[in-house]
């Protein structure tokens, strides 16, 4: 029997997830000593300002800047495709939804994952202790938010120039 294979694409999330494990138990230990849930806290909002000027403080310019190249080549392949914009198909055009949540998911996965394992370590760096639940945060927002806004722009700019900007729904 052949044993199943392992594409390349999985490996990075898999390291993810066994980091994000491994971090676990010292989150929950300090959970259960503190009673202080981390997420959303005063300190977790101090922690951000600690990570705006520790090291790895320029990922929060890279990230987002990969993102927003990758959206804008999205967007402008959704603009040729005659798929409506992103964020305006993902709120109103249901029969869309799906298949470019999958292309999303699929087009940034391993930058999300890179951001989380980065954010992992600018924590152990800077805090000597990891908070899975901050790098689970902070991680996808540095690159959906930009990646969702460039897609959905650059797929309105093309269309704009194109003379195809009234949309018109696919089949």
């Amino acid at each position: 029997m052949k044993a199943p294979s392992i594409s390349r694409r999985m490996i990075l999330p898999a390291i993810v997830i066994a980091v994000l494990l491994l971090s676990l138990p010292g989150s929950i230990h300090r959970f259960l000593e503190t009673g202080d849930v981390y997420l959303f806290s005063a300190r977790f909002f101090d922690d951000m300002l600690a990570r705006l000027a520790g090291p790895g403080r320029l990922r929060f310019i890279f990230q987002p800047l990969v993102a927003i190249t990758l959206g804008i080549r999205h967007g402008v392949k959704d603009a040729h495709r005659n798929i409506p914009p992103f964020l305006w198909a993902l709120a109103f055009h249901g029969s869309h939804r799906t298949v470019l949540l999958k292309d999303a998911a699929f087009a940034v996965s391993n930058i999300v994952c890179l951001a989380i394992l980065l954010d992992v370590i600018s924590q152990l760096l800077i805090f000597k202790q990891v908070n899975p639940g901050a790098a689970l945060i902070l991680g996808p927002v540095l690159i959906s938010l930009p990646y969702g806004s460039a897609r959905g722009l650059a797929n309105r700019v093309v269309r704009s120039r194109s003379g195809n900007f009234p949309m018109t729904k696919v089949g």
